[in-house]
């Protein structure tokens, strides 16, 4: 995971917790709290406290588990979305499963991650997250693309149609140009705006015009999305 640091905005994020461990919530609390860009504005034990404290609250960002009490995080996370419509919503889980992860994007999620994580990778996620990046735990990015590919089969078990989770068409990848494909393999690894230009020389700001003509290219609208198409592909 990276822990590159891109610009937040000016005010600090606030914080909803949302996880079943007492000790757990409070560890991360503190842990965040060093932070002088956080603020944890409030906590849930459960799928129906978050509700109700997203609502009230209107964070920034909701970090939420998906072994919760009764209802799965990932199960919650439309209705948190809507109690709270302004909310990014990162998981953060001890889950591997493919089927959790792929429900989680689909059903909104802006990132998952996992609770191995350090701190200072969690932070920077976080702040990739609220400008805008969608973020994936290093680990996950191969269950990501079998997850989707899972689904493609069971969907079309006969005569798969191409979206955006199947190979890219070569038209759309030979449509890349040198440049953007070295941006699409550091979006693929995982790494920030700030990360791929150190690496190749550039701007940040050149990089993140890159990203936006690779994301128009290959027909997607996320930045998970495309890595899943570079793993799919071979151009990690």
């Amino acid at each position: 995971m990276s822990t590159a640091s891109p610009t937040v905005p000016s005010q600090r994020v606030r914080i909803l917790v949302v996880d079943d461990h007492t000790l757990f919530r409070r560890g991360l609390t503190a842990l965040l709290s060093r932070d002088p860009q956080f603020e944890v504005v409030g906590d849930a034990a459960d799928a129906g406290e978050a509700l109700r404290r997203a609502k009230e609250l209107q964070p920034d960002l909701i970090l939420l588990d998906n072994h919760l009490p009764g209802v799965r995080g990932v199960d919650a996370l439309p209705s948190l979305r809507e109690a709270a419509p302004g909310a990014r919503v990162l998981m953060l889980t001890v889950s591997e499963d493919e089927q959790d992860l792929a429900d989680a994007l689909k059903a909104g999620a802006a990132g998952y991650l996992l609770k191995t994580i350090e701190g200072d990778a969690l932070a920077a996620a976080i702040r990739r997250v609220m400008v805008g990046e969608s973020v994936l735990a290093q680990e996950m990015t191969s269950k990501l693309v079998a997850a989707f590919q899972g689904a493609s089969s069971a969907a079309h078990p006969t005569t798969p149609q191409p979206s955006a989770t199947t190979p890219a068409p070569p038209l759309l990848l030979s449509s890349l140009s040198p440049r953007e494909r070295e941006i699409l393999r550091g979006i693929a690894r995982g790494a920030s705006n700030k990360e791929i230009g150190r690496e190749l020389g550039i701007a940040e700001t050149t990089v993140k015009i890159h990203v936006q003509h690779v994301l128009r290219k290959l027909d997607v609208s996320s930045r998970v999305q495309a890595a899943v198409l570079a793993t799919e592909n071979g151009l990690t």
